[in-house]
């Protein structure tokens, strides 16, 4: 790997480090503010709104900026942002209000962060599948260990110190990412098209994710996900409760089940990539995820759930390292972060219907009913999208994005995808 990657990933891990303090300590701080649901599902509605006001947008900008820049200077105006809120709250002046606002500004600040981050990348390895699987692994598990496991019990220990403290530990998590990144290698930027306009340029690299039959396979996974994950994300508590007998303490234990499955999945996934070839291994990943959800539903105790959502877990970790992996690699280096923006917003615009879709069955019917129908989506998704990301179009796809005459590179790259199994 080369070294600046090794600065790349020490300055996610730490960021994401904040990120999961803040994940813990945001709600309980809005909750010394008010009891208000409402209320509260506004600070949590703000941060998503970004990528659906201005997904597209932001990667057609992205686009067009340096891409090491935007990333440490968005890093250092988050770190700015975050002093907001804490001086707020030392001062004892904090508002759901500004709360919220704080919130959209660090959703737009990710948005800008994360797909420039996702074009750099691929720019840094060379473009070489292998060493972007590698790679990738190596920051969704930092992500998952940071955010998921070391982050949260420090956000709530912070928050015992005083409503300023986690808010304050974010911005100088921010601001030590901003300095890493601001020492990685500059990359040339991307070749300027003919002049056009930003909304042009945006459509653009939508309309190349929707024609691309790999790519949309790609899109359509993270978003009909979504849509599944957060209908059983809506009543799971609810379910473990009522279902399972599971109190507070044995629910953080659950998650904790999910989590670790995220990052054995993670770790296997260039496994995965290698002995099945991508295409089959996505396509497996998928239909585990859908059998997990559907044996969450059935489970009789919760060592059987919390087994489930440990395999449900590690679907989706493999998934997050060998789709973005793939993309990075087949796509152009001008149109990676209109690409990248597409597909994630794609993704964000159907989480919350899942939410409402979760909701409305255990209404109507009973509270096992959402994990069904989770499940019959996954399946019916993987179905839909196994030819589209099968490995004889991986194969085809990485071959026309190989250097122009090394017509070999991006297949020497994977030598287990030429006799992989295949799938329809």
């Amino acid at each position: 790997m080369p070294t600046g990657f090794g600065r790349l990933w020490t300055a996610q891990s730490v960021s994401s480090l904040g990120d999961g303090v803040s994940h813990a300590a945001l709600p309980l701080i809005a909750l010394t503010l008010t009891r208000d649901p409402m209320a509260l599902a506004v600070v949590t509605a703000a941060g998503t709104l970004p990528w659906l006001l201005f997904g597209v947008l932001g990667g057609a900008l992205v686009d067009r900026w340096d891409r090491r820049r935007t990333m440490w200077v968005t890093d250092a105006a988050r770190a700015v942002l975050f002093a907001i809120p804490a001086t707020a709250a030392a001062l004892d002046v904090l508002s759901i209000a500004l709360l919220a606002a704080v919130a959209f500004l660090l959703g737009l600040g990710g948005l800008f962060f994360d797909t420039a981050a996702t074009a750099y990348l691929p720019d840094l390895l060379g473009r070489d599948p292998a060493l972007l699987e590698r790679a990738n692994s190596r920051l969704r598990g930092a992500q998952t260990a940071m955010s998921g496991f070391a982050g949260p019990p420090a956000g709530s220990a912070l928050l015992a110190l005083g409503r300023a403290v986690p808010l304050l530990a974010d911005a100088v998590s921010f601001l030590l990412s901003a300095l890493l990144v601001r020492t990685l290698p500059a990359m040339p930027r991307p070749v300027s098209e003919v002049r056009e306009s930003l909304l042009r340029q945006a459509r653009a690299g939508a309309s190349y994710v929707f024609r691309d039959r790999v790519l949309l396979g790609l899109a359509l996974r993270p978003a009909v996900g979504n849509i599944a994950f957060l209908a059983v994300e809506t009543v799971l508590a609810l379910f473990a409760h009522d279902r399972l007998g599971i109190d507070t303490y044995g629910f953080g234990l659950l998650l904790t089940a999910e989590a670790t499955g995220g990052l054995l999945g993670a770790g296997i996934a260039s496994c995965l990539g290698r002995r099945l070839g991508t295409g089959t291994a996505l396509t497996c990943t998928a239909a585990g995820e859908g059998l997990a959800i559907l044996g969450l539903a059935a489970a009789p105790n919760p060592y059987a759930a919390g087994f489930a959502l440990a395999v449900c877990g590690a679907g989706m970790g493999a998934t997050m390292v060998l789709g973005p992996s793939l993309r990075q690699a087949i796509v152009p280096t001008h149109l990676m972060g209109r690409v990248a923006s597409t597909s994630r917003m794609l993704a964000m615009c159907a989480a919350p219907l899942g939410a409402f879709l979760g909701g409305w069955l255990a209404t109507t019917y009973d509270i096992r009913t959402p994990l069904y129908a989770a499940a019959g989506l996954l399946l019916a998704m993987t179905v839909v999208t196994a030819s589209m990301t099968s490995n004889r179009r991986v194969e085809a796809a990485l071959r026309a994005a190989a250097p122009a005459g090394d017509p070999d590179h991006a297949v020497s790259k994977v030598p287990a995808q030429e006799s992989a199994p295949d799938l329809p």
